[in-house]
């Protein structure tokens, strides 16, 4: 189904990209295949000829993956999408089809870690890059097909049913964690909270001109007289709590916390973690679909120590 651009996003999101095969089936099909037949050799070489336009090898075109491309790319309002493996095979699929400096070049692409709120459960890893056909197909394009780093069939397919409910989760998850930001903003523990929605950020003005919401995600961190100190508070409110799940992922719609300083940035210098304001005492919290009541208790726990 190719949906206007002037339907909203709801309905792009739940209609857009899909394409039936013979059968009309409702939801999409997910084709696991790592290859397609040809009526003839000459066929063969048409198709392996225009391979953008054909589903030839699923390395780089494969049915399912093409809706999930063709769904993100509408809402993102981009001529072109291209899906990747991963969030990170995406940024390298740009950086190494370019070798160049595209910001220079007026270069204008969006990227996508799919597998945090396009899948939003924690199921799948996923990338995708939008931007310009000329751009996608003509750059992007010839690097994935020849290295590789593309989306599975079946990750489409769960990325595809995610996005249905996209905008639900995130407004939901957003509401969430503004109520949860403006709680730890005056807890006597908390030295700071790092949250867009939240007047007291300095570029809430920038997060409303651009963004809905504040977003689901948030840090805060702890007071301390020392580092030692202040990892120790972390450690203790992550340690004490039972709702929130320890893990690195962030996107899901169950909460997530976890200490960056010793995880998801443990291998970066100490400086580069201090210009970041990656302090030992600091939290980061991905706030999911739970009670908010329930995460602040959660969350409560650790605090009162």
């Amino acid at each position: 189904m190719d949906a206007p651009q002037d339907f909203g996003f709801d309905t792009l999101a739940v209609r857009s990209g899909t394409a039936r095969s013979d059968f009309n089936e409702h939801s999409e099909a997910i084709f696991l295949t790592s290859s397609f037949v040809f009526a003839s050799a000459a066929d063969a070489a048409e198709r392996f000829k225009n391979s953008e336009d054909y589903f030839t090898y699923s390395r780089f075109t494969n049915p399912t993956v093409s809706m999930f491309q063709d769904r993100l790319a509408a809402l993102e309002g981009g001529e072109a999408c291209i899906a990747t493996a991963s969030g990170m095979a995406a940024i390298m699929s740009v950086v190494m089809s370019t070798l160049q400096q595209p910001l220079k070049l007026g270069a204008d692409v969006v990227m996508h870690s799919a597998t945090k709120f396009l899948d939003g459960q924690g199921r799948v890893l996923g990338g995708a890059l939008v931007g310009s056909k000329q751009f996608i197909m003509e750059k992007v394009f010839p690097f994935v097909r020849s290295a590789g780093p593309t989306l599975s069939a079946f990750n489409a397919w769960v990325l595809l049913k995610g996005m249905e409910t996209l905008s639900l989760r995130v407004e939901k998850q957003s509401a969430n964690a503004l109520e949860i930001a403006r709680w730890l903003d005056s807890h006597p523990a908390v030295n700071r909270v790092f949250y867009p929605g939240l007047e007291s950020h300095p570029q809430h003005a920038l997060a409303r001109r651009q963004q809905k919401s504040g977003g689901a995600i948030l840090s805060f961190e702890l007071k301390g007289d020392t580092p030692e100190q202040m990892r120790a508070n972390a450690w203790r409110v992550i340690d004490g709590t039972k709702v929130c799940s320890i893990t690195g992922n962030l996107g899901d719609t169950r909460t997530t916390i976890t200490h960056p300083a010793t995880t998801t940035h443990g291998r970066i210098t100490p400086e580069a973690r201090a210009a970041a304001s990656i302090s030992e005492g600091l939290i980061r919290l991905a706030v999911g679909l739970e009670n908010a009541g329930d995460i602040r208790a959660d969350l409560q726990r650790g605090l009162e120590g």
